[in-house]
């Protein structure tokens, strides 16, 4: 009896959500935080921080020894209007690798197709409406249509949203990227995005052109020596997916004799790091746990590397950056 009623238990906990039982609504329902009049415009009249003017040489460096220049960043980074500073010095050549999450997509997405994005969390969580958006999880149809196709999910998204001929797709960095032939590499952890609540969400897609970025971005990673990775907001894709794929290329190189050791880092974020940031933080404290810090800053630039960080909102520093590698 005891093991009839074990089984039975166990049986009941590998039991599924339905997804089709969900109600969408359309984003012309939604009230979006953001639209069309939060991108900035291509302009910085305020100072440059000295970081940046350092970066900048560093970047102007790696260029001419035909180094990597990578730019990875959160959500929140398209979420403050910064889109035409990125595409600028995309279309000029300083960044030749765009990193995002999930959620980056999405925002990216929103701007491009309904000119509006972000919902509030507590406005649409109580009646169970959060994130459950008609027109969003078209982003699930260009993705399993993408693994199909072989590619990969940034540049599935990007495909579709210049060749679809999407009203805004101007500010879109996908598109942009794609029509550059930039790698624009996208990082996913399933669960953490809204198109992963929706019926036509299809996790191989997702698993196979996601993988497809991690490799692309590892690939990228090959030519670091001498360049330069940034990281705007993002505190545990970035980090993560950068210290993985600097594993690889240093396994590679070492079997080469070779060593990758001389490159860049920064960071752009808010947390509060002390001056003098080029040692880990006590593993009794919060800030042992930032791992833009540790990882970035500290321990895989220890051999030969420099990082730097910021401390600023993305809509002051990525325009510095701007500033420092287009104007000066």
């Amino acid at each position: 009896m005891r093991n009839r009623m074990h089984k039975q238990t166990f049986s009941q906990g590998y039991k599924q959500f339905d997804c089709s039982r969900l109600e969408l609504s359309s984003l012309e329902q939604r009230k979006s935080d953001l639209n069309l009049n939060d991108i900035l415009d291509l302009e910085w009249k305020g100072k440059i921080s000295p970081v940046f003017l350092t970066v900048g040489k560093q970047i102007a460096q790696a260029i001419k020894l035909g180094s990597i220049v990578i730019l990875m960043m959160g959500g929140h980074v398209i979420r403050s209007g910064v889109q035409r500073f990125i595409i600028d010095m995309m279309e000029k050549g300083f960044i030749s690798c765009l990193a995002m999450n999930g959620a980056g997509v999405i925002h990216d997405f929103e701007f491009a197709l309904h000119g509006q994005t972000t919902e509030s969390v507590s406005r649409y969580i109580s009646c169970g409406q959060f994130g459950l958006w008609k027109e969003t999880g078209r982003i699930n149809d260009i993705v399993t249509k993408g693994a199909k196709e072989g590619l990969g999910l940034g540049e599935a998204v990007g495909k579709a949203i210049l060749e679809q001929n999407v009203p805004n797709r101007e500010i879109s960095l996908l598109a942009e990227a794609y029509r550059m032939k930039i790698p624009a590499t996208v990082h996913v952890g399933i669960g953490y995005d809204i198109i992963h609540q929706l019926p036509n969400f299809e996790g191989w897609a997702y698993g196979e052109t996601s993988h497809k970025d991690f490799l692309r971005f590892a690939h990228a990673m090959e030519g670091i020596e001498n360049g330069v990775v940034m990281n705007f907001g993002s505190a545990v894709m970035a980090p993560e997916v950068y210290l993985k794929a600097l594993s690889m290329v240093r396994n590679v190189a070492r079997q080469e004799k070779r060593s990758v050791c001389h490159f860049t880092t920064l960071v752009c974020d808010l947390q509060d790091l002390p001056e003098d940031f080029s040692k880990e933080a006590d593993k009794e404290t919060p800030g042992y746990y930032f791992r833009p810090w540790k990882t970035m800053l500290v321990r895989t630039v220890m051999d030969g590397g420099q990082g730097y960080y910021v401390r600023g909102k993305h809509a002051e520093t990525i325009p510095q950056l701007w500033s420092a590698v287009v104007r000066k």
